[in-house]
């Protein structure tokens, strides 16, 4: 296979990853606390096999597209009122923290939250909310409807009765997103002095819904140039090898 196939393949790969990232974006631009995700692009070089004596230093290397990872848009998104006592917005850069499936524990924004049959403060999934010491956090029927303060205590007529896990983090770009708008990362946890939490109110999706479909357009438009380059360089390949069997 020649190089320019390999090259237009190559950022086809990466155009296909990049239009599923913002699929999934536009998928979300109604979840609560969702971060939209972006692709790195990073440019592979090698030399082509062979010619590394018979071409200029220029010309040594053939430059190929990867898609090196992802990042997500840090920028808050908009808060809400709901008026929902079981609603919690984040104001700053903590994160909940929830027990996923696995039992480990996971990080969210989603403050969305509600009291399952076991009295037990759970996510819209039905993941345990965690308290600062990574318990579950119980609410009682009885002593009136609960308080949120601003540093994460819940409490109601009787007293408190726990302190929400709010986290904070060094560098945001080391967590993980995974399935229902979780992150998970190795980095340890930061007390939370730059977070409030704010009662009633979610946080919005930060999604920017005509950037997004502009970006769709623009991806769009580009693999289908690449699919006419690269047709185009077989009816090349093909008109040339034709010539060349009917010269003999």
């Amino acid at each position: 296979m020649e190089n320019p196939i390999f090259i237009g393949l190559s950022r086809q790969v990466a155009l296909r990853s990049q239009m599923d990232l913002i699929a999934n974006n536009i998928a979300n631009m109604s979840t609560p606390g969702y971060r939209a995700q972006n692709m790195v692009f990073t440019e592979y070089l090698a030399l082509p096999d062979g010619k590394q004596n018979e071409i200029s230093e220029v010309e040594r290397t053939i430059s190929q597209v990867l898609d090196y990872g992802h990042y997500q848009d840090t920028a808050p998104g908009p808060m809400e009122f709901t008026g929902n006592p079981l609603n919690a917005g984040l104001a700053g850069p903590g994160y909940f923290g929830v027990q996923a499936p696995d039992g480990e524990t996971a990080y969210s924004r989603n403050g969305i939250f509600q009291i399952n049959a076991n009295g037990e403060l759970v996510t819209g999934q039905g993941l345990h909310v965690l308290d600062e010491g990574g318990g579950i956090i119980t609410i009682p029927d009885e002593g009136g409807p609960i308080t949120i303060g601003e540093d994460g205590s819940i409490a109601n007529e009787d007293g408190v009765l726990g302190k929400l896990m709010v986290s904070e983090f060094e560098n945001l770009q080391e967590l993980e997103a995974f399935g229902d708008n979780l992150y998970k990362t190795d980095a340890a946890p930061q007390e939370a002095i730059n977070t409030r939490v704010k009662q009633g109110m979610i946080e919005g999706s930060n999604v920017k819904p005509v950037l997004e479909m502009t970006r769709m357009i623009e991806v769009s438009r580009a693999y289908q140039s690449t699919q006419n380059m690269l047709k185009s360089e077989h009816d090349r390949q093909r008109s040339m090898l034709q010539r060349l069997t009917s010269n003999n």
